[in-house]
C-alpha cells in the first residue's frame, strides 16, 4: 500500500498541483457565493504563489542544500569494486512505444554509466530500477537498458540489472542482497545531486557502503541565490522535484528507511570527495 499511496499523496502536495488545485477551489467558492471571501482569498494567495515558485529564485533556495550535501566525486587511486546507478531517468512508456531509448531531465545517470564503465574496466556495473508505473506488466527501466546497452556502448555481459525496485529503499535493498557487498570494497552510488541524501542513506541502511558520485545537477551553486526564472515552468518543475525529496527525506526517516533525517558524507570519506574536479561528474 506504500507505493500507491506514495503516489496519490505527492500528487496532491506537490506544489504546482498544490498551487493550481487551492485556485480552482478558490474559484469555485467564490461561484458558490457563501465562501465568496474565502475564495477570493484562496485563489489570490494560490495564484500569487504560482508566481513567486515560479519566476523567483525560491526553487533554487531549496533546491541548494541538497545537491551541496555531497561534493562531486574524486578518483584518488582507490580501486572501484563497482558502479551502482539508480533509475529514474529512463522514459520507459515513450522507450516501449517508440523502440529508441528515451531519457528524462535525468538522464546524466544513464551518461555516467557508459563513462564510469570505460573510466573502471574492471569494476562491476549494477543498474537498479523497475517501473514506476501503478498498472501490472509495464517495462521496467532496467529492461530497456539491458536492451539498448550494445548501441548505447555498455558491456552488456558486465551489466547486472535489478528490475523489481519502485522506490529508493528497494533500490538499495534488492542491489545490496543482488550483488552482495564485501568489507572494503569501493563501489560508486550514481544519481541525482539533489536525490544523493536519501539515497545514501538506504543504501547506509542496507548496510551497503558507496561513494557518492553526484551528477544531474539542477543548481550552478550559491550564486543562484539570485537568479530569477525567464519561464515560470522552469521554477515550478524544480520546485516540484526538490520538495518531494525534502518530503521523501521526512517520510522515509520516519519508516526507518534511511540512518539519518539528512544523510552526510562519513567522515572516512571526506578526504576522497572533498575537492570538486573540472569534468569530474558526467553531465
Amino acid at each position: 500500500m506504500f507505493f500507491p499511496l506514495s503516489k496519490l499523496i505527492f500528487f496532491v502536495i506537490t506544489p504546482s498541483n498544490a498551487l493550481i488545485l487551492a485556485v480552482v477551489a478558490g474559484m469555485l467558492l467564490i461561484a458558490v457565493g457563501r465562501w465568496r471571501r474565502f475564495g477570493r482569498v484562496l485563489a489570490g494567495a494560490a495564484g500569487l504563489g504560482l508566481l513567486v515558485a515560479g519566476f523567483s529564485p525560491l526553487a533554487l533556495w531549496v533546491a541548494l542544500p541538497l545537491e551541496d550535501r555531497f561534493p562531486a566525486f574524486v578518483d584518488d587511486g582507490t580501486p572501484v569494486t563497482g558502479i551502482v546507478v539508480l533509475g529514474g531517468g529512463v522514459e520507459t512508456r515513450l522507450s516501449a512505444a517508440r523502440d529508441q531509448f528515451v531519457v528524462n531531465d535525468a538522464g546524466e545517470r544513464q551518461l555516467a554509466l557508459i563513462d564510469l564503465s570505460r573510466r573502471y574496466p574492471d569494476a562491476r556495473l549494477a543498474f537498479t530500477g523497475g517501473s514506476a508505473a501503478l498498472r501490472p506488466g509495464e517495462m521496467s527501466e532496467a529492461e530497456i537498458v539491458g536492451r539498448t546497452a550494445d548501441g548505447l556502448g555498455l558491456p552488456r555481459t558486465r551489466l547486472i540489472l535489478e528490475n523489481r525496485s519502485r522506490n529508493t529503499r528497494e533500490n538499495a535493498a534488492f542491489t545490496a542482497d543482488l550483488v552482495k557487498p564485501k568489507p572494503g570494497e569501493r563501489w560508486l552510488l550514481v544519481t541525482s545531486a539533489w536525490h544523493m541524501p536519501r539515497a545514501v542513506g538506504c543504501f547506509r541502511a542496507a548496510g551497503f557502503t558507496v561513494a557518492a558520485y553526484p551528477v544531474d545537477y539542477r543548481t550552478a551553486g550559491p550564486r543562484d541565490a539570485v537568479r530569477f526564472n525567464s519561464f515560470a515552468s522552469d521554477g515550478l518543475a524544480l520546485l516540484d522535484v526538490v520538495v518531494k525529496e525534502w518530503i521523501g527525506l521526512v517520510v522515509y526517516r520516519l519508516a526507518g528507511y534511511t540512518d539519518a533525517w539528512m544523510p552526510a558524507p562519513q567522515a572516512s570519506s571526506v578526504p576522497a570527495e572533498s575537492t570538486p574536479a573540472a569534468g569530474s561528474a558526467s553531465r
